[in-house]
């Protein structure tokens, strides 16, 4: 059974979500999995994409404290257990939130 609120995840998924949220949109690149926790110590790239004459700024309303989670953060978190140790390559965000991504499996 997955974390519905913020407050319920580890440390390190929740520092990736505020991330995400920081990010508003763009890809973060290279993050290592580790037995299902994102490691965010070296940081992951981070690319800021931007729509010109557009909002393409950090999500409004990012709320610093606790929250329900959103189905797409749930679907990610579902997919780090499953990936367990590996990299995503490219997480694509949109609106703060995890939209799209690539990554590699480590096979035992």
């Amino acid at each position: 059974m997955q974390p519905a609120t913020k407050s319920s995840l580890s440390h390190s998924r929740a520092q990736l979500v505020e991330r995400m949220q920081r990010l508003g949109f763009g890809t973060i690149e290279n993050l290592t999995i580790r037995d299902g926790e994102p490691v965010l110590d070296p940081p992951p790239r981070v690319i800021r994409d931007a729509k010109l004459g557009g909002e393409s700024g950090p999500c409004p309303g990012g709320k610093p404290g606790d929250f329900a989670l959103k189905a797409q953060v749930l679907d990610l978190l579902t997919r780090l257990d499953r990936i367990g140790n590996g990299t995503i390559r490219c997480l694509e965000v949109k609106h703060g939130l995890p939209f799209r991504m690539q990554w590699e499996e480590t096979t035992a």
